[in-house]
């Protein structure tokens, strides 16, 4: 399975590809995704420099082979154990930011160090001239794909070639040493980065001037300096009367509200969108994708999907939490009010415009009703001009 047909399998459309190394030839993703870096072609054998292993092992003090420090041969023997002949899929990365940063970074790190980015560092290992490339995806959920293609990886990896590799129990490409969740590779390799350094602040020195030295002790006038120009004082902010007026401009949530959005995202992102790639990847396996109803059923849902999770995701980022008012004060977001309008009973909860449902008696501030609910109490008479007309609300309760 190639680095395309592995990004298909789990239902992403793959983007490139772009040659691995070469100058002035960056990846042209800059969202959040997945990518992978593969051969152009299987090889039967790991391309690995002895060269490179040398300086690497010099390098790095604390790099250990089993508890002890290796030579050359002995570590390129161990890489290339957990060498997969039939394969082109060297690495599958993934990251919340920049695909191109995230590569382009990748690129730069040389052999042993942990920055700017040390991720599939094996790859540093093979000989210069080595045919690599690199697809990609972008997509906000980099965890679950990225946790995706290892598990599609690891499935169609023929068994002869599995039980060949030092640790059947955790099979990945072969410059992965972890899958997302925390399964390590036994590779027997440690320390196999250098130690970052700890910056210790310099020690700060206090010089202590004798008074007759000190500026100004024998009666001198004080020296001039140039005059500065204060910045103007920025006017303060008016108050506003009440929170229910600023909520049309701020995304204003109850924490009843917040904890409704939580839940939805929580449930969205764990248990509908794996629900999503595993029925796009068995949709994949019934054929031609052209005509396959279920597959494009399927796409299309995670599409929505998707679309859901980034609108919650930016509607928490900018909520504002607010509290119900304490009781005897008037009704304002978060309050619920029992009132009577036309001889029937009914409750509302005073919200923000965000989490407004008037069948589930969610009210916005910014409706007519709502607005003229603010500030009333328990005996209130509201009248309020809706589009069927004049109607007069009734306070029973406030709480």
């Amino acid at each position: 399975m190639n680095a395309a047909d592995l990004l298909r399998d789990v239902g992403l459309l793959a983007d490139g590809p772009v040659v691995w190394g070469r100058p002035g030839r960056p990846v042209p993703a800059r969202g959040p995704g997945v990518f992978v870096v593969e051969l152009t072609a299987p090889l039967a054998r790991a391309p690995i420099e002895l060269t490179r292993i040398g300086k690497w092992i010099e390098r790095v003090p604390s790099l250990t082979l089993d508890g002890e420090r290796p030579t050359s041969k002995a570590l390129a023997a161990r890489l290339a154990a957990f060498w997969l002949p039939s394969q082109t899929v060297l690495y599958v990365g993934a990251t919340s930011s920049s695909i191109g940063g995230r590569v382009a970074a990748m690129q730069r790190t040389a052999l042993g160090d942990r920055r700017p980015h040390s991720g599939g560092h094996w790859l540093e290992t093979l000989e210069p001239r080595t045919p690599m490339r690199v697809w990609w995806t972008e997509t906000d959920a980099v965890e679950e794909y990225e946790d995706a293609l290892l598990a599609s990886f690891a499935g169609s990896i023929p068994a002869p070639e599995v039980a060949a590799i030092p640790d059947q129990a955790v099979v990945l490409p072969w410059a992965n040493l972890r899958r997302p969740t925390g399964e390590r590779q036994a590779t027997g390799l440690s320390g196999s980065l250098l130690v970052e350094e700890r910056v210790v602040a310099p020690p700060t020195t206090i010089v202590d001037v004798p008074d007759g030295d000190a500026e100004g002790a024998r009666g001198e006038p004080p020296p001039k300096r140039p005059a500065t120009r204060r910045a103007p004082t920025p006017a303060p902010a008016r108050a506003t009367p009440s929170r229910a007026a600023a909520a049309a401009a701020t995304v204003t949530l109850t924490a009843e509200g917040a904890e409704r959005l939580q839940a939805e995202l929580k449930e969205l992102t764990e248990v509908r969108r794996p629900e999503v790639i595993a029925r796009i990847r068995t949709a994949k396996e019934h054929g031609d994708l052209k005509e396959n109803a279920e597959y494009h059923a399927a796409r299309e849902e995670q599409s929505f999907l998707e679309g859901r999770v980034q609108a919650l995701e930016a509607r928490l980022r900018a909520a504002v939490i607010t509290e119900a008012p304490a009781a005897g004060e008037g009704a304002d977001i978060g309050s619920t009010l029992t009132v009577e309008v036309e001889g029937l009973e009914s409750t509302y909860m005073l919200v923000g415009s965000a989490e407004a449902n008037p069948s589930a008696g969610r009210l916005s501030v910014a409706s007519p009703v709502g607005r003229a609910l603010v500030g009333a109490r328990a005996g209130d008479e509201v009248a309020v001009e809706t589009p069927r007309g004049h109607a007069t609300y009734r306070v029973l309760k406030v709480e």
